[in-house]
């Protein structure tokens, strides 16, 4: 990196070793390929022009807005502004487009109950019965889609599941049919070490692998594609775990967050229920007086 008047010039080789410091600041994998994908965004936006300053940024920023949704904006730009503190340039930074928080969630995103039993059905009946229990297995304990590769015939004939991800040690408990169906599948495909959820070369399944298998299930399950990824199986947990419970610090503890207000994110309420306690309430209450 040099100073060019008011410019800031980066190069490709930037981008790498972005990526060992990350790295070497203990970041989980998943997180070092998004912010790499995300910068390397970035440079495609910057044409080979590699002199960069705040109206550059800014510009960028724009160009963000127009093609991307607002979530995947703050994402990028979140990578972006680690990328400039790297290069020694954190007064640069761009500030991330607010947005304003609501008490519900948007249906359109989030899975039903209904809907996960469907995508479940639709798995075992296209025959992929590795795909259908690790759906079960996302679901059933609220574990991130990276941290499957803690899901090993040891730790599951214990009946729990030591994780440490994002620098805090957790323990998923495991209910005790899952357990038991966990240990058939690997008694059957005589998995006897290991990793349970792996391809047939004996590598490890990854994100991309089962969030493409679960996609293929759309048509099969009629669910919307914009709903069928493996963090909402997260979602469902806690929204199931919470109606249940009421225990919102236990639930924390369990999802591995370090902010309860984190955890209100996942548990919130859709629209629809909103609408209806609004009806329910203010139509007993004042549309009788004025009928």
């Amino acid at each position: 990196m040099k100073q060019l008047d008011y410019f800031i010039e980066v190069s490709q080789n930037d981008i790498k070793n972005f990526s060992i410091f990350l790295l070497e600041r203990e970041n989980a994998e998943a997180t070092v390929k998004k912010y790499v994908a995300d910068i390397r965004t970035f440079f495609r936006y910057l044409n080979g022009n590699m002199q960069i300053d705040k109206k550059v940024l800014m510009g960028y920023k724009e160009w963000l807005v127009e093609k991307y949704a607002i979530n995947s904006v703050n994402s990028m730009l979140a990578a972006l502004n680690q990328f400039l503190e790297f290069m020694g340039i954190g007064t640069l930074k761009v500030k991330r487009i607010k947005i304003q928080k609501t008490a519900f969630i948007q249906e359109r995103r989030e899975m039903t109950e209904q809907e996960y039993r469907k995508l479940l059905n639709a798995a075992i009946e296209e025959g992929k019965e590795q795909l259908a229990l690790c759906i079960e297995t996302i679901a059933c304990t609220g574990i991130r889609i990276s941290e499957i590769r803690y899901f090993t015939v040891e730790r599951i004939k214990t009946g729990k599941i030591e994780i440490y991800n994002k620098g805090k040690y957790r323990r998923i408990f495991l209910p005790k049919s899952l357990k038991e169906k966990i240990l058939l599948y690997c008694q059957k495909h005589q998995i006897k070490g290991g990793w349970v959820f792996r391809t047939r070369g004996g590598k490890l399944k990854d994100r991309s692998n089962i969030w493409r298998e679960m996609k293929n299930l759309k048509e099969k399950a009629g669910i919307a594609a914009s709903k069928i990824f493996p963090h909402n199986l997260r979602h469902l947990f806690a929204r199931v775990y919470y109606s249940f419970t009421k225990d919102i610090t236990g639930l924390a503890d369990l999802l591995g967050h370090s902010s309860i207000n984190v955890t209100r994110i996942y548990t919130a309420a859709t629209e629809s229920f909103f609408q209806k306690q609004m009806d329910r309430i203010f139509e007993d209450k004042f549309m009788r007086i004025t009928t």
